[in-house]
């Protein structure tokens, strides 16, 4: 079959304990070139903060990773890993690389106790190298400290009734009566921090980290309770010690609370994930002149339209007049909703039916299937 040329850009986000984004760029480059052999493929591998940023913006920024030794959410010695752009002093870090959710096997997952001190080391380490520029990816935490950890790890103390150090964990903030910043890193007060987050929720209320992401991480109705407690007490002596009143600051409560911390006590933005990606792969210069736009992520449904990845690929997109086309692993309820947002059609990947591990060893040999299948469409269309 013999098709005109055409330009994709390719910008999925990761298949979650699937594909990373730059296998699954790689099979939808498979995909393209199957059927339109002399396409050209513009491959940009997307991110929102969670998973996969710290490659995308690599990546897109020329950089190299760098590996740090820091405890996890638990206090295990881990091998964490974050970007450095050596030009720029930029460093670029997730903090699932330190206090992430998937490094807690389900049994052992309790926000009462896990902690964000893992996620202040790989900043100290930064320092160290000369970094005072961050982009920090604020998805995936196994924690609920409001980043108190982080901030116990830069040099502050977190101090009791009785004069003695506040615990790591977020219960144990119920204990905090001041907080001693004497110590902290002079040079924090030189840096900036830019937040991704595709979370908007605030640090304290119905919506907030203890009673909306508590759950996920092990936390019973009882325990979300202690722990909106414990926050409660965290915010009111944070707000005494820095004047700033994060409780119910949109994007506080990302990150267990960790995005009360950054907002509290640096120079921070937050902002949403996936523009700073895209603001830093120039996507939309890269997308201008498209025939379309190829993206992508595990499961496509109404949240995704809240401002996950896609939707901010379909935004710019848009913009350009290129349509869209989104593959999922899972496509599920609301997702129809999509559709007026720039959304040319939504494509799952899955051919046969299998159960969850083959479905997620086979996504990349899935996902270029898909994209030909969809291709060969395309070409008759031309």
């Amino acid at each position: 079959m013999k098709a005109h040329a055409k330009r994709f850009v390719l910008a999925p986000d990761s298949f979650k304990e699937s594909m990373s984004a730059s296998v699954a760029v790689a099979a939808m480059k498979r995909g393209v070139l199957a059927v339109f052999a002399d396409a050209e493929c513009i491959e940009v591998p997307m991110a929102d903060g969670g998973e996969g940023t710290v490659e995308a913006l690599v990546e897109a920024l020329e950089g190299q990773r760098v590996v740090a030794d820091v405890h996890d959410s638990h206090g295990r010695l881990v091998r964490a890993s974050y970007g450095w752009v050596r030009e720029k002093k930029l460093a670029i870090i997730e903090i699932a690389a330190a206090a992430g959710f998937d490094q807690v096997a389900k049994p052992d997952r309790n926000p009462r106790v896990t902690s964000t001190f893992g996620v202040g080391e790989i900043i100290l380490q930064a320092l160290n190298r000369g970094a005072r520029h961050f982009v920090v990816g604020i998805g995936s935490s196994a924690t609920n400290d409001g980043g108190a950890g982080m901030l116990q790890a830069l040099g502050a103390r977190l101090i009791d009734s009785q004069g003695d150090d506040v615990q790591l964990g977020g219960a144990a903030l119920s204990q905090l009566d001041r907080i001693d910043l004497t110590a902290l890193d002079p040079r924090l007060a030189k840096s900036d921090f830019k937040i991704a987050s595709d979370v908007t929720n605030p640090l304290l209320g119905p919506n907030g980290a203890s009673a909306i992401f508590g759950p996920q991480k092990g936390a019973d109705e009882a325990t979300v309770v202690e722990l909106e407690i414990a926050l409660s007490t965290w915010a009111r002596v944070v707000y005494s010690t820095t004047g700033r009143d994060v409780a119910l600051v949109p994007g506080s409560g990302a990150g267990g609370g960790l995005g009360a911390a950054f907002l509290a006590f640096f120079d921070s933005q937050m902002l949403r994930g996936v523009e700073v990606v895209m603001s830093a792969n120039h996507f939309a210069e890269r997308i201008s002149g498209a025939s379309y736009v190829l993206t992508g992520e595990g499961s496509v449904d109404a949240q995704t339209a809240s401002g996950k990845t896609l939707l901010g690929v379909a935004e710019i997109a848009a913009r350009h007049g290129v349509p869209v086309i989104a593959f999922a692993g899972r496509i599920g309820a609301g997702a129809e909703a999509l559709y007026p947002l720039g959304f040319a059609a939504l494509v799952p990947i899955m051919q046969d039916i299998s159960d969850l591990q083959q479905a997620l060893a086979d996504g990349p040999v899935n996902l270029e299937r898909a994209v030909t299948t969809t291709c060969r469409l395309l070409a008759q269309c031309r």
